[in-house]
């Protein structure tokens, strides 16, 4: 699978489906999304950003990458205590990739190993790369094995690998991400709903491929699961931009632990469900990650802000966007708790 990525960066444990899939408008996707077909048959339009969005995202990535850098370090401590010098990273692609790749150069460097890197694709209802994950248990232990994601939503990727991953007994199921706000996992960076800069944008930040793609036709018995390199956006490319500028922030020193959390993300959900009238829980995506996810490339409703940051610079990008899309932008009715931003996708069917 080709990249932007450097090779020694990352294995990319995908198949190359470029110019075997028609990429769709986010309207005609969304359509079909909510007549049945699952996202992961389809691969969206690449949202092509204007100027002022990307002023934003210069400005998250010059005003954050410090935040970024400390919620990476305390990650990678927590895996390196657990793992040691025979850890295997195995990240998420395609929002994992870039903080895999993070995670194994802060180990590298401060430890003096050697770590091996690979991406796979996990999808939600689908379930996660079984030939992928037999490629990599034919080459290393389970046990050393470490999954590494950006940020937790709602945790539907977290519950959907500890499911798929009851078939391989000898493997942590274990999810170390960066910014957990659902407060899922004690081995994250922070449960403080940062803003990781790369959640801004989508593949021009993610060394240009694709988000991962599985239909029976593309992707046979003995594939990857695929994923799509878009080389015409290769003069837009930041992904190494992006990777440089966080390494740069990273300390000697380690920059201590994360605050305790006491708040219950499913619980939160549950409320902007019933606040909001919303029965399917698929539609809410909390955070800010999730919530520029929602701008980027689904059909979105709403976009309501926690009352206590709903003036933070971290929201800036989100609201530009929302702005660009004529997007309703109002202080949430209810509790967000840890998170900063939720999108609401729109129902079609209310249309």
């Amino acid at each position: 699978m080709r990249s932007s990525f450097n090779s020694e960066d990352v294995i990319l444990l995908l198949k190359d489906i470029t110019g075997l899939v028609e990429p769709l408008p986010t309207n005609i996707r969304e359509k079909k999304i909510q007549s049945g077909t699952h996202y992961c048959e389809m691969l969206p339009l690449e949202y092509e950003p204007s100027s002022e969005y990307m002023e934003a995202y210069s400005f998250a990535l010059t005003q954050f990458s410090k935040i970024t850098a400390d919620a990476i370090a305390i990650m990678s401590e927590k895996i390196y205590e657990r793992k040691g010098d025979n850890l295997v990273i195995v990240s998420l692609a395609r929002a994992g990739i870039p903080i895999g790749i993070l995670t194994k150069r802060y180990i590298e460097h401060k430890y003096n190993c050697k770590v091996t890197h690979y991406a796979i694709s996990i999808i939600r209802d689908r379930g996660i790369d079984h030939n992928a994950m037999n490629y990599i248990l034919d080459r290393h232990k389970g046990k050393n094995i470490q999954f590494v994601d950006g940020w937790v939503g709602k945790g539907a990727i977290f519950n959907e690998l500890k499911k798929e991953l009851q078939q391989y007994p000898s493997v942590d199921s274990s999810l170390a991400v960066v910014s957990d706000p659902a407060n899922i996992t004690n081995l994250c960076g922070t449960h403080e709903d940062i803003l990781i800069a790369s959640s801004c944008l989508n593949a021009v930040v993610t060394g240009l491929i694709s988000r991962t793609f599985l239909r029976s036709d593309i992707i046979q018995k003995d594939d990857f699961h695929g994923a799509a390199y878009y080389e015409q956006l290769s003069d837009k490319d930041l992904s190494n931009e992006f990777l440089s500028t966080i390494e740069n922030e990273f300390d000697s020193d380690y920059p201590g632990t994360e605050l305790i959390c006491d708040c219950d993300g499913k619980k939160i959900v549950g409320e902007i469900s019933k606040c909001y009238n919303v029965s399917n829980l698929n539609y809410i995506k909390p955070g800010i990650g999730e919530a520029t996810r929602v701008l980027l490339r689904r059909v979105p409703w709403r976009i309501i802000l926690n009352e206590k940051y709903k003036n933070s610079p971290e929201l800036l990008h989100i609201i530009k966007l929302a702005k660009e899309k004529n997007v309703t932008v109002e202080t949430s009715m209810t509790n967000l708790g840890n998170y900063k931003v939720c999108g609401i996708i729109k129902n079609l069917a209310d249309i």
